[in-house]
């Protein structure tokens, strides 16, 4: 098994962690890597297919990621390509907007403020998953709620 990760090695609190699985798990690692700008923490190669990636999200948060296996047998963890749908939390939303457009990337909403604080688009990646970018980073947790 081939595998690229990063030297760096920060330990990581317990978080929830999206997954999805991709018709071409290294074409979408690609995409989602030099266009949008998830950084390859690490792809582990099974031959012609990512038995599993990591990507991290440069502000926090990660996804996990690799090839569809249509033939899985029923019940297990096959999740079918183009399902996925994610929001991403950035401070430079506009930014990202700006660069993604002129990547000619599919625009699925515009950009514009939303009535609860935030300012969000979204995209389609080239498997047809869909990615909502905004500023909205969730609310604090109520006092006295423990991890």
């Amino acid at each position: 098994m081939n595998t690229t990760q990063s030297t760096q090695q920060t330990p990581r609190e317990p978080a929830v962690w999206p997954t999805l699985q991709a018709t071409d798990a290294p074409a979408l690692i690609d995409f989602l890597v030099n266009t949008v700008g998830f950084l390859r923490t690490v792809v582990y190669e099974d031959g012609d297919r990512v038995a599993h990636a990591q990507l991290d999200w440069p502000e926090g948060g990660a996804i996990m990621l690799g090839s569809h296996k249509p033939d899985a047998e029923p019940g297990t963890w096959c999740v079918k390509p183009g399902s996925f749908g994610g929001y991403v939390v950035t401070a430079r939303v506009d930014e990202l907007y700006a660069r993604l457009v002129d990547a000619g990337v599919k625009i699925v909403r515009e950009i514009e403020d939303q009535p609860y604080g935030s300012r969000e688009f979204a995209i389609a990646d080239p498997e047809g998953n869909l990615w909502s970018f905004g500023t909205y980073a969730g609310e604090p947790r109520p006092a006295g709620a423990t991890p």
